[in-house]
């Protein structure tokens, strides 16, 4: 198998899990980026109010996010893009909780996604006093980009991967965690409810 994934990273409005305000995605084909992108999005209502501290972090305002798809909207363009690849994170339990979340407080179905850790990665492919995304994209010879930026993280994570799999001798991204001891979990399917 090639090493084929997507790389994901959302930014949230305040502490909900549910806030996504934007979202970078970055394809991977045969160790390659190939594709890339990522945009705002309206927070679902309840997990809409932006906290100065998160503002503080990616700079994303309410007003930023007031034209942009909601939710909802914007889930099959998500969901197109990633299609059957195995996500990656740096620190994808956040992100895939935003993921669930997000589907969640909108009751749309969370598509059962497989997904690595590109900070558990990391930590088994480098040797750095701290493993904060920017620090360990340097390592891989990614260099200054906008940190918190969606689509530039996205692409950084995407990076990592690639060299780590380059160092590690891996072909794809499940290999790579089986080399390294990483797990590959996948996102829960949702339960059907029963009357």
């Amino acid at each position: 198998m090639p090493l084929d994934f997507t790389a994901i990273d959302f930014e949230t409005a305040n502490s909900s899990s549910a806030s996504a305000c934007a979202v970078g995605l970055t394809r991977v084909r045969d160790g390659h980026v190939v594709a890339q992108t990522g945009w705002l999005i309206q927070p679902p209502a309840g997990h809409d109010r932006f906290f100065e501290l998160n503002i503080g972090i990616h700079g994303i305002h309410a007003d930023d996010v007031a034209g942009a798809p909601t939710w909802a909207e914007q889930l099959p363009t998500l969901t197109d893009f990633i299609g059957d690849d195995t996500l990656v994170a740096h620190n994808a339990g956040f992100d895939m909780r935003v993921l669930q979340s997000a589907c969640e407080a909108t009751s749309q179905d969370c598509p059962p996604y497989s997904y690595v850790c590109s900070l558990q990665v990391a930590r088994r492919s480098y040797e750095l006093a701290s493993y904060r995304l920017p620090l360990v994209a340097a390592a891989a010879g990614f260099l200054d980009f906008a940190h918190h930026d969606a689509a530039a993280d996205a692409l950084a994570c995407a990076h990592i991967m690639v060299d780590a799999a380059r160092r590690a001798g891996a072909q794809d991204v499940v290999e790579l965690a089986m080399l390294l001891g990483v797990r590959v979990p996948q996102i829960a399917a949702p339960t059907a409810v029963t009357a």
